[in-house]
């Protein structure tokens, strides 16, 4: 095919490719962004994988797309030159040639599905996990999400932040503060929980200015939680 004519120069520029079809137009109008192909793992790099491709070009798989559960540092070591792969299409950029293909989005996020229900400000039930110097790893009774309780969110009063007052195993309500899918943990909070309930019940059954002591509101706000679940 002629580019170019420059008489001037008596030169005439000439492409081969362009008399052929863009491999990557054909790529993007066999396989659409969010089908699904096999190819062969062709090399693997600090970055991720490179898989091949029908039309003799290659897609790359970003280790933070190899795994839900695993860092890609981890993820990627499962694989080696000439595996056989199945990927999803995340992405496809015709002007820069790349292709951005997932594994990990093959399936559902687990993290997503452990949290399906759970909203900020919610007080669930955790079992503990592990116990560190830090806080409390959980696990949450209900979809099973992981979480975290720092030390100082134990509990509402000081002297009772102490991680060594807790065992693996244990069940405890705590609010939920927030819901990081990045890092796929809920940030939870006993103190928060402590903190909402004796709000409630300075509500509910009076203040300080009435002369009841906090002692007697949540003496009583407790003994109505007990009858509630003897009834």
């Amino acid at each position: 095919m002629v580019l170019d004519v420059d008489p001037n120069k008596r030169r005439i520029s000439l492409g081969l490719k362009q008399c052929l079809s863009n491999p990557w137009t054909d790529f993007v109008a066999n396989h659409p962004v969010g089908s699904t192909l096999e190819g062969e793992v062709k090399n693997i790099t600090e970055f991720g994988m490179f898989v091949g491709l029908p039309g003799d070009i290659d897609g790359m798989v970003h280790l933070s797309d190899i795994s839900w559960e695993m860092t890609g540092e981890e993820a990627v070591k499962s694989f080696k030159k000439g595996d056989m792969v199945t990927a999803k299409i995340l992405d496809v950029d015709v002007d820069k040639e790349r292709i951005s293909l997932g594994l990990k989005q093959l399936t559902n996020d687990p993290f997503e599905n452990a949290t399906k229900g759970l909203k900020k400000g919610a007080v669930v039930t955790c079992v503990i996990t592990q116990v560190t110097e830090a806080g409390l790893e959980v696990s949450a009774a209900e979809g099973g999400a992981t979480g975290f309780i720092r030390k100082g969110d134990l509990a509402r009063e000081r002297s009772e932040q102490r991680v060594e007052r807790f065992a693996v195993g244990e069940k405890l309500d705590a609010k939920i503060i927030q819901i990081d899918a990045k890092s796929r943990k809920l940030t939870l909070s006993v103190k928060a929980r402590e903190m909402e309930e004796e709000k409630q019940a300075m509500a509910e059954y009076g203040s300080s200015d009435s002369g009841a002591s906090l002692g007697d509101i949540l003496g009583a706000a407790l003994r109505q939680a007990q009858d509630e679940k003897t009834n």
